[in-house]
């Protein structure tokens, strides 16, 4: 009886399958998850699939459970991600990575970036949805793990450098406020490094949660192209004034040398203790409800970036995450959270990235520009599109 059950449960899986447009797209579950029309469906006596949303629901409920998620995935699906451009999982070296080379080591049972030896190397917690919702973790979860490991660059010396998001939307082209990757934010970077200048600083470019695609709020009355007004400006005056807004060609930036891809807690515990916090992707479903506390739900599918800052050990729970979100210090433990080991997800797939160069008081490699910025104006075409 079993077997005739199984037949018939392939049979219906099959024929709901053939002109669902979700299983002709989506092998993976990873990339099904990430696609706001579609759901993976698991099941025991026949393969596993996605499904769109619409045909999940014919499927016998007996045979088949479907994934059920409350929140739109800001993750872009691998096919997406590729046609940007970005290289899935990449990294920099075609040969052996720089990750490979850093010593593996018995680490502590805690560590944590923002508590080191009594300091903190950690940079500002963000909100990527003020002042409307925009769906920018991507690009958050990467700059901050950026702007942290720049913080211990400089032994947390000085004014902490806080890097523009905005710029990453306007002009990275590996994504939007509708989403992005793990991968994209770093291989843009570095490739803008390259040419000789980076990512510019938040007070040249602060985040006004908007992309060129987005629809949102105040969104559609607003310039996102990638010119320089939209890579760092400043405005002289007001505008009664006659002060116009000026795109500077000369302005604090920051480069990397190096980025990779990495899973699996081993290389996460290497990768943070030797160099810093690293962005990883995440499933947020279960976030949406946090305050506080170990979170040990084994996570569905992955829709959001975070940045790892370290790990504690709980007598009870044993190993966690201590994890940075980009929705505000009013959600969770002051904008943190914690996650079990293998829960939500969180080791799936991170990026790292090295820094290379950045504009610093201590470094004394500042262009020094007027108020209304006439001696650092942007002369040309090749210095606006970056």
């Amino acid at each position: 009886m079993k077997f005739f059950k199984a037949v018939a449960a392939f049979g219906f899986g099959l024929a709901a399958a053939q002109d669902d447009a979700c299983h002709t797209s989506h092998k993976a579950k990873a990339d099904c998850t990430a696609d706001a029309k579609c759901t993976w469906c698991e099941a025991a006596a026949v393969p596993s699939a996605c499904y769109t949303k619409e045909d999940a629901q014919k499927l016998p409920p007996a045979v088949f459970t479907c994934a059920t998620r409350s929140r739109r995935s800001e993750l872009l699906p691998r096919a997406e991600v590729e046609k940007l451009g970005v290289v899935w999982r990449g990294n920099a070296t075609t040969h052996q990575s720089s990750h490979d080379l850093l010593e593996a080591t018995e680490f502590p049972s805690d560590f944590s970036w923002c508590n080191k030896d009594g300091k903190s190397y950690c940079t500002m917690s963000r909100n990527q949805h003020i002042p409307q919702y925009c769906g920018s973790c991507w690009a958050h979860g990467a700059i901050s793990a950026l702007g942290d490991r720049i913080k211990i660059a400089r032994n947390a010396q000085g004014v902490d450098i806080n890097l523009a998001v905005q710029h990453l939307l306007n002009c990275g082209g590996v994504g939007s406020c509708k989403g992005g990757s793990v991968d994209g934010p770093y291989q843009w970077l570095l490739e803008l490094s390259k040419k000789g200048t980076g990512i510019s600083y938040e007070t040249a470019n602060p985040y006004v949660a908007c992309s060129s695609d987005s629809d949102e709020g105040f969104c559609k009355h607003v310039d996102t192209s990638c010119k320089a007004l939209n890579v760092a400006r400043t405005c002289g005056s007001f505008s009664q004034e006659g002060g116009p807004c000026t795109g500077l060609g000369e302005f604090p930036n920051a480069t990397i040398s190096d980025y990779g891809s990495i899973s699996g807690a081993d290389a996460m515990m290497k990768e943070i203790f030797h160099r810093g916090p690293i962005s990883c992707g995440v499933d947020a479903n279960p976030l949406l409800n946090y305050e506080s506390g170990i979170i040990k739900t084994k996570g569905e599918g992955v829709d959001h970036v975070v940045s790892v800052v370290g790990w504690g050990t709980d007598p009870k729970d044993g190993m966690y995450w201590i994890v940075r979100n980009s929705w505000g210090e009013y959600w969770g433990e002051m904008g943190y959270f914690r996650v079990a080991k293998g829960a939500l997800l969180l080791e799936d797939q991170c990026s790292w990235a090295v820094p290379s160069s950045f504009t610093a008081a201590e470094k004394k490699n500042q262009v020094h520009c007027h108020e209304g910025g006439d001696n650092c104006k942007a002369k040309d075409v090749a210095q606006m599109v970056v």
